[in-house]
């Protein structure tokens, strides 16, 4: 399974870890995914996702309904 976010999209990030010489080495910045169900009210059943803890917080602020419906329309399966 991919690390992306189903709401927002956020993928990992490539960068450089940085030694105090000066030395770069490659690594990843990882987006902070975790796996949340939300009780869907007008379809009366649960419905699961991997999503960013910045995803959780816009459904706390527009709620499930609205968000499900957005990605529906960007056409994605829920």
């Amino acid at each position: 399974m991919a690390r992306v976010c189903q709401l927002t999209g956020k993928k990992p990030m490539s960068g450089n870890n940085v030694s105090h010489a000066n030395n770069k080495t490659k690594r990843r910045f990882l987006p902070n995914l975790q796996n949340r169900k939300f009780w869907f009210e007008s379809e009366n059943r649960w419905v699961s996702m991997r999503i960013t803890n910045t995803a959780l917080r816009t459904i706390d602020k527009l709620g499930i309904d609205a968000v499900v419906q957005k990605m529906r329309a960007a056409g994605q399966k829920v």
